[in-house]
């Protein structure tokens, strides 16, 4: 899979302009080195991954005008009758964001990976269920994913994700870069609502997915290690 296949779509037709088509090439190796750092952090591959050219948007229904900006998305979906997991990357965050928000970004995902394997595992997927409202989503999305601590062997990438990532991700500056050379310059968006964003998975896919005894083994221990820091944090 040709992980820049799709923006270079985009491109070829017209709706990402050649400054904003060079700047986030020149970036991607920020993106590759992120994916090559996690994967050795963690000792399991990265999932299928490609870069999206549309910026997705999430207004808040509590906050009149106001919308969060989703700069990466793990998605199941079908693929000859398989299914198979995917993140998509935006471009706006790989043209604009700093390493370390990218490289939290990209481990943020990977820990919504490993735990749609889990749930696939235990024959019930629903990938990103996300509530209406931002706050509550920030809260949800804080509660259910592996403590990273007990995944990643990163000191540096643990720092940026702890601070990126205190209660739901936000970065004012990135936002503001996305939208002024983004949003305001009609580059590709779409808004979608956070309580539709999400993919059901039939039981009949889940029979089909290929999954590593071996793999499954280590994220098993992985999800009783983050229990475990999560029960002395608490108590």
């Amino acid at each position: 899979m040709d992980v820049l296949a799709v923006f270079k779509k985009a491109y070829s037709e017209g709706s990402i302009p050649k400054g904003v088509y060079d700047l986030t090439l020149k970036r991607f190796p920020i993106t590759v080195d992120g994916i090559n750092r996690i994967q050795k952090a963690s000792g399991i591959d990265y999932p299928l991954a490609y870069v999206e050219p549309t910026i997705f948007l999430a207004p808040d229904p509590n906050f009149y005008g106001q919308a969060g900006l989703l700069h990466a998305r793990t998605i199941p979906i079908l693929f000859d009758g398989k299914m198979k997991i995917v993140i998509q990357i935006s471009a706006s965050l790989i043209a604009y964001g700093l390493k370390g928000t990218i490289h939290a970004i990209l481990a943020h995902e990977f820990l919504h990976y490993l735990e749609l394997i889990i749930t696939a595992k235990k024959g019930k997927l629903i990938s990103d269920e996300l509530s209406g409202n931002l706050f509550e989503n920030m809260y949800a999305d804080e509660t259910r994913l592996f403590e990273p601590r007990a995944v990643f062997k990163d000191r540096t990438l643990l720092n940026h994700i702890t601070k990126k990532f205190p209660s739901g991700f936000r970065d004012k500056k990135l936002e503001d870069k996305i939208r002024k050379f983004w949003i305001d310059k009609n580059l590709p968006a779409q808004t979608v609502t956070l309580d539709s964003n999400h993919s059901n998975v039939s039981a009949e896919s889940l029979s089909n997915i290929e999954l590593d005894p071996k793999f499954i083994l280590k994220i098993t221990e992985l999800e009783k290690r983050s229990a475990k820091i999560r029960k002395k944090i608490l108590y």
